[in-house]
């Protein structure tokens, strides 16, 4: 989740740029930003990329979780 507040912010940035220019041309800048900023909400939430998969990666990540969950029980 390292990734996900820079891409919010990237959608909400586009996206009140975007309904700035749409309501400069429809000529309701409040009603136009309001849904470029819903939009860009919307959009930034979802263009995080996926995590790349890999057996070394899986494997890595295995015994981090296997040594994690051994020193919950021993605590």
């Amino acid at each position: 989740m390292t990734g996900r507040p820079k891409y919010a912010g990237l959608g909400i940035a586009l996206g009140a740029a975007l309904g700035a220019v749409l309501g400069v041309v429809a000529g309701h800048v409040g009603v136009w930003l309001a849904i470029g900023l819903v939009i860009g909400m919307a959009l930034g939430s979802t263009m995080r990329q996926p995590p790349t998969e890999c057996p070394e990666c899986e494997e890595l990540h295995r015994t981090h979780e296997t040594r994690k969950s051994g020193q919950l029980a021993g605590s």
